[in-house]
């Protein structure tokens, strides 16, 4: 304790930072690594309070330790997703959807007799029309590879113009059936067409990479 200082006047002068810690710690919940930006550092006027006394009890209590610490809770992390791997995803979850629309389409009645005779949809089975079909669902399966593997130019235009296409193709699988089957070709058709939507919007918005200032050399050679 410096010789200047009085018994009555030595107690009050860790008051300040003694605040200024627990307000830290208990208001501002500062922890380990966190950085404080100290606005001001002049000092203060504090004025002389008589010592404590035994009878007063003591300083600090015992039940209520200087330091508190509190878990904070681990917040889960969430990456931002490229678009490529959204773009995938999209057109995994409209093969998956696209296959079982036509399996379960094998359940209508009639349907199977159709084909045993040879005609599907109006359509006489031939090697043609199994040509157009297969490519019908070889085109979205490939889209899945392609959307990861293409550039980006391209693979953006390629996504808007097969989902484009894709959109008018779904519907047509509800013409010429009757209203009893409304409820299965709504339910197929719809989110057939919101997984083509999200291609779509993912496409048309895809990130682009800021252009970088034009330099001294640059702007020389254009002058």
């Amino acid at each position: 304790m410096p010789a200047n200082l009085s018994v009555v006047d030595a107690p009050v002068v860790p008051t300040s930072a003694m605040a200024a810690l627990q307000a830290l710690r208990k208001i501002a919940n500062v922890r380990p690594g966190q950085t404080v930006l100290v606005t001001g550092t002049s000092g203060a006027y504090v004025r002389p309070q008589p010592a404590a006394t035994p009878a007063d009890g003591p300083l600090f209590s015992k039940e209520e330790p200087m330091t508190i610490r509190t878990k904070t809770p681990n917040l889960l992390d969430n990456p931002p997703v490229p678009v490529q791997v959204k773009l995938a995803a999209a057109w995994t979850s409209f093969m998956f959807l696209y296959i079982y629309v036509d399996y379960f389409h094998l359940y209508k009645p009639g349907t199977v007799g159709n084909i045993l005779a040879g005609v599907v949809f109006e359509f006489d089975i031939s090697a043609t029309w199994l040509t157009v079909m297969l490519a019908s669902v070889a085109i979205p399966a490939l889209m899945v590879m392609l959307s990861m593997t293409l550039p980006a130019r391209v693979n953006r235009a390629t996504n808007l113009v097969v989902a484009s296409l894709y959109i008018p193709y779904s519907a047509f699988n509800a013409v010429g059936d009757s209203w009893d089957w409304a409820p299965f070709y709504g339910l197929s058709i719809g989110i057939e067409v919101l997984l083509l939507a999200f291609i779509l919007r993912s496409s048309w918005t895809w990130p682009r990479t800021p252009a970088a200032p034009a330099g001294p050399a640059t702007t020389d050679l254009r002058q």
